[in-house]
């Protein structure tokens, strides 16, 4: 992982106790970005895996490393008791939870008090609170900060309460987070469902069922203020980041400064955050979450008492190492500025890259990286826990790295975020990339004409301009890559037999081949080393290989220059990036592995069977075998990359065989529900 600091650096001051050795209980690259800070500081660092990621780069880079169990997160990253087991054997002093799993529970620092291990976080009292979205609103609102009002209660109490609303209303888990939990009713005859499966989440998600009722804000911005409070008495902000690019909730592009605020409104809203952590006694990093309506008016929305997956890019405008800083507070160190030192310089964009395919309703994408490349490109930040090809595993969240650029103003962010994202290679699964390429190029993102509503109100729009742009991209980049890797020449001093030293392209003047399934023709000669002709559409190119290595290509076309990335397959066929998307490229005259049979993993779905469309949990099975269904009907959920995927029934029908049982692990493609035949 790359991590930069800007010019000044955190003031560091002396020390008065400082941790030998933390814990980090958590994984991917939250846990290797804790640890980056903590060896920095001198600190040996311990981690925690399930068995399956064993060889993860965070278990690689710590000093020591305890196995918590073999898969299941009960038994893992959600494991107290298993993470202060690891904590006692490794002697550690501290624990930091970094986000998600156990970062917001009171019963892991109830656990640290009791076994004299330090939390590097607040206190289990303000978490309890601050971390149940009904109690926190109730407090916020006593402090005079504006707050949405909302119901909460059981199903039955809000659906008596029902008529008190004024759709469109949002029903959220009390104690969710990261935009899980959470759903737009837009009438009430949809409200009871929405209950029902939001409680359901909440409780799988969070182990807390509870859920509330609030306005739906029309296209609202997402603003929030970073904290940093000692145990001493002093909290101070470290400005504003503006969240509002999201896509089901889940944040996708966040900056800092927010394009939005102005001076006066940013002092305003600052000093409602501080007055917040004030008054609730808070210590550690912690982030206030706005949201701003389009008077602009602001309504606490909720605390995270943790640190934000976005805190790099208040680390790049500010200069402060907010890991330090939580290191430095939990071993009781006050603060070493205050809020007129602090100030904001620059602009920086960051982008969560995700394994989900966008052309595909955003489905997950779990499973192996055959190829990997980060861009190495000043100005940018790379924060993830990949370094080459790996396994995206479906028991995770689904965000592979965040992407930061730095730039003096927001349009050079802008640029170079794009440019270091068609720099950003992965193959074997889809990402979106491509995706995020397109929203920071769009007039919307640009002009700051966005909302949170933006990119699900936009969703088919946006995939169509992506797919436009690719569809005009020029093929002939993509063919020479194709061609140039898979017939690479030998070198004059290589021992080559008589064939190779004349070449094969020699024998087969006309090539067939494919570029995302369209058939193509074209015929290439090595001229020298790193001289080529192509003959492709009644036109002669000359071709000069300016740079390349295996899967890296930089090329002359008729004197102009191009950059690719190429990798294969098991089949033999190419996966070639360019310009951020990737093609699939094949040889049509010759056979790879894959072409010679077909895997019975890959029975698609029909109308006679109900398959997985991705690896998963099945979290509720409706079916069993005689049932009558009718088409539509909700067979099984299977739950993957934290998001619940609902399997439905393709026709009217009797339900002949079902294959899978709740709780159960899924392949792709896998026939799970079998339907009777058809009769005439």
């Amino acid at each position: 992982m790359a991590r930069q600091k800007g010019n000044g650096g955190y003031k560091s001051i002396p020390k008065k106790i400082m941790f030998q050795k933390i814990l980090i209980a958590n994984r991917g690259e939250i846990a290797v970005r804790i640890m980056d800070t903590a060896q920095e500081m001198g600190i040996r660092t311990v981690a925690v895996y399930a068995a399956v990621e064993k060889d993860a780069l965070h278990v690689q880079m710590a000093d020591e490393a305890y196995c918590l169990g073999q898969e299941s997160l009960a038994e893992t990253y959600l494991n107290v008791d298993n993470i202060i087991a690891a904590a006692q054997k490794s002697r550690s002093q501290a624990i930091h939870p970094g986000y998600g799993f156990l970062s917001e529970s009171p019963a892991l620092v109830k656990a640290c008090e009791e076994n004299n291990i330090t939390f590097i976080g607040p206190s289990s009292e303000v978490i309890r609170l601050m971390g149940n979205k009904i109690e926190a609103r109730r407090f916020v609102k006593s402090t005079g900060v504006p707050v949405l009002e909302g119901i909460t209660g059981s199903k039955e109490d809000i659906l008596h309460q029902s008529d008190t609303l004024e759709y469109p209303v949002l029903v959220k888990a009390a104690a969710g987070g990261g935009g899980k939990g959470m759903r737009i009713v837009q009438q009430a005859s949809q409200l009871s469902e929405a209950l029902e499966a939001t409680s359901r989440e909440a409780a799988s998600y969070f182990g807390d069922g509870t859920v509330y009722v609030e306005k739906y804000l029309d296209a609202p911005r997402h603003i929030e203020f970073q904290l940093l409070a000692d145990q001493h008495g002093h909290v101070v902000h470290l400005f504003e980041r503006e969240c509002s690019v999201q896509r089901r909730y889940q944040k996708i592009i966040e900056e800092a400064p927010s394009p939005t605020l102005d001076e006066s409104l940013r002092k305003e809203m600052g000093a409602a955050a501080v007055r917040i952590g004030q008054e609730i006694g808070y210590t550690s990093a912690g982030t206030i979450e706005f949201l701003l309506d389009r008077d602009k008016h602001f309504y606490f929305l909720e605390m995270n008492t943790r640190i934000q997956v976005e805190h790099p890019v208040t680390e790049m405008t500010t200069d402060v190492d907010i890991v330090e800083a939580q290191i430095r507070i939990a071993a009781g160190e006050p603060l070493s500025f205050l809020q007129e030192d602090l100030q904001q310089q620059g602009h920086a964009i960051e982008c969560r890259v995700y394994a989900e395919s966008p052309e595909n309703q955003f489905m997950p994408s779990p499973g192996l990286i055959r190829y990997y490349h980060a861009p190495q490109t000043p100005g940018i930040r790379l924060d993830t826990a990949l370094t080459g090809p790996a396994t995206v595993d479906s028991r995770y969240d689904p965000m592979i790295g965040k992407l930061v650029a730095y730039a003096q103003n927001r349009k050079e962010a802008i640029r170079k975020a794009v440019d270091a994202l068609k720099q950003y290679v992965i193959h074997g699964i889809d990402t979106n990339i491509a995706f995020l390429i397109h929203l920071l190029q769009t007039e919307a993102f640009q002009n700051n004409e966005i909302s949170t509503k933006y990119c699900d109100q936009q969703a088919e729009s946006l995939i169509q301009a992506m797919a436009q742009e690719k569809q005009k991209l020029p093929l002939l980049p993509v063919i020479v890559s194709g061609l140039l890797f898979d017939h690479k020449m030998p070198n004059a001093s290589q021992n080559a037999s008589v064939w190779q030293q004349i070449g094969f392209w020699r024998l087969l003047p006309v090539i067939d081949f494919s570029v995302d399934g369209e058939t193509k023709q074209a015929a290439i000669r090595k001229l020298s080393e790193n001289h080529f002709s192509l003959d492709y559409q009644d036109k002669t190119s000359q071709i000069i290989i300016k740079d390349k290595d295996r899967n890296h290509y930089h090329f002359t076309i008729d004197g102009q220059s191009f950059t690719s990335f190429v990798s294969d397959n098991e089949d033999g066929s190419l996966n070639i990036s360019y310009e951020g998307f990737t093609l699939h490229f094949k040889r049509n005259d010759s056979l790879g592995q894959g072409d010679l049979s077909v895997a019975a993993s890959q029975e698609a779905a029909s109308d006679h069977q109900i398959v997985s469309p991705m690896p998963g949990k099945v979290i509720q099975l409706n079916a069993r075998p005689g049932q009558e269904v009718k088409k539509g009907d909700t067979l099984l959920i299977v739950e993957a990359m934290k998001m619940e995927n609902s399997l439905l029934a393709p026709r009217d029908g009797k339900i002949k065989e079902v294959r899978v049982a709740e709780q159960e692990m899924v392949e792709r493609n896998k026939p799970l529900i079998l339907l009777e035949e058809l009769r005439d």
